[in-house]
């Protein structure tokens, strides 16, 4: 197996030299064959200038000899091509011996067919009459020579040097971006088998500049702050349940022991206590069993058409005793030509308020105000409890809703399991309805619950 670092390296290593490679392939085909054309037009012009120079010297003579122009000779031995002026009639004039040339390490042959002697025939004409004719023999088709090989070898070695600097650059380069991507990956690796062994306290630091790897390094780190959270839950939901369902027992079998003992007499009152420790346990698990039928997927709703006003009003009678026994002021405010209908499991439904003002009772204080509020916006129906009461810290809002949180110590000395929200979450999350709890310690609470109104 490799690291992504290495594989990516290699991928970029490879993809970079191939594309140099052919560039360079066909940036070579390119100037061999522009610096061909260019030496086939010089030796065009070379042959265009023989030609002009043995006309004039014909017009200042009138006539071939021996001796006519037979000075260029010396240039074509120097440029390694061979020359033979023929009359119109073709008989040769004077010519040059195409083995004189062969030796001639000043000049250098190119071409597929460079061993090959090629011959080409020009006219000579004056007066626009034909008045001879000069071959121009030579081997191969293009002539190079020392300062053509060496130009041709310098762009070579230009191309050359090019490539190996363009390699070197590339793998620099290719380390850096593999760097950058690699690094927040293994990082991020790392801390995932972290969290996977259980090590919920790792965090990756280091910012990454690409949108995606920053997301995932954050996505990595929200996953460890909820697992930790989590984690810190379990933990806690084990401790405080072991200690909802062990004050009771404890309270019954030191009463029992007690009266066995007979340190407390067996009376009606004691048995009273007793009994209210026993209802009090089985408050607590019906309401996780409660929990546990919601949270199990297995729960069957009856759905129907119900009227939110009617269930709010009916709960809210049946804490107008304890809310008065506690001088707490409670209102409904809501407009009564509307019924705020709703689709939902009554019962549900009922259970989610009755939760709602059993808590804003429990925390308010004698004295304190209960508001409760129906309103409609749009499609939605909108029931909101706000009261007077201790209120809720700022830390301890984003876990009320989870199992057997009650935050504070000031919360935990009020009787409660715990629960109770959490089931309403889940209720109403069955509902396809949202709850938000703004809250300050010491300044009440606002609980607005929003469902969607039925058509």
């Amino acid at each position: 197996m490799q690291s992504i670092r290495k594989r990516l390296s290699i991928i970029l290593i490879c993809t970079s030299i191939l594309a140099l490679f052919l560039s360079t392939l066909f940036v070579n085909i390119a100037v061999s064959r522009t610096f061909d054309k260019y030496l086939v037009e010089i030796q065009n012009k070379r042959d265009t200038k023989i030609v002009s120079y043995l006309e004039n010297v014909y017009e200042k003579n009138g006539k071939w000899s021996k001796t006519s122009g037979i000075e260029i000779m010396h240039e074509a031995y120097m440029s390694n091509y061979c020359l033979t002026l023929k009359d119109k009639n073709k008989k040769v004039v004077w010519g040059m011996n195409s083995k004189d040339i062969v030796n001639n390490t000043n000049i250098h042959m190119q071409g597929s067919n460079k061993g090959v002697y090629t011959t080409t025939t020009l006219v000579i004409k004056s007066k626009n009459k034909i008045v001879g004719y000069i071959d121009i023999g030579q081997y191969g088709p293009v002539l190079l020579t020392n300062e053509d090989i060496n130009f041709k070898t310098s762009i070579n070695e230009s191309i050359i040097l090019s490539i190996v600097l363009s390699i070197l650059i590339t793998i620099l380069v290719s380390l850096f971006i593999s760097k950058q991507f690699s690094n927040p990956l293994t990082k991020v690796s790392k801390i995932s088998v972290h969290l996977s062994n259980g090590n919920y306290h790792e965090r990756s630091k280091d910012k990454s500049s690409i949108i995606e790897l920053e997301n995932l390094r954050v996505s990595i780190n929200t996953l460890g702050e909820k697992l930790q959270h989590q984690e810190e839950l379990r933990k806690r939901l084990i401790s405080d349940i072991s200690h909802e369902v062990r004050t009771p027992l404890n309270i019954l079998q030191n009463n029992f022991e007690a009266m066995i003992d007979g340190i407390f007499p067996v009376d009606n009152e004691r048995l009273t206590f007793l009994n209210e420790e026993v209802i009090r346990f089985g408050k607590l698990i019906d309401n996780l069993n409660a929990l546990k039928e919601i949270e199990g997927e297995k729960i069957v709703l009856n759905i129907e058409e119900i009227s939110l006003k009617n269930n709010v009003r009916l709960v809210a009678k049946e804490f107008e005793l304890i809310s008065k026994n506690k001088s707490i002021n409670m209102t409904l405010e809501c407009t009564s030509s509307k019924n705020y209908n709703i689709l939902g499991d009554k019962d549900k439904i009922k259970q989610v308020i009755i939760n709602l003002l059993s808590n804003a009772v429990k925390f308010t204080p004698a004295g304190g105000k209960i508001n409760i509020n129906l309103k409609e916006s749009a499609d939605k129906v909108i029931l909101t409890v706000q009261d007077t009461g201790i209120g809720i810290k700022e830390e301890d809002l984003p876990y009320i809703f989870e199992r057997l949180y009650r935050g504070d110590k000031s919360r935990h000395e009020i009787e409660g399991s715990g629960i109770g929200l959490t089931i309403v979450r889940n209720i109403l999350t069955i509902h396809k309805a949202d709850i938000k709890v703004e809250s300050k310690d010491n300044e009440g609470c606002l609980v607005t619950v929003t469902f969607n109104r039925a058509p």
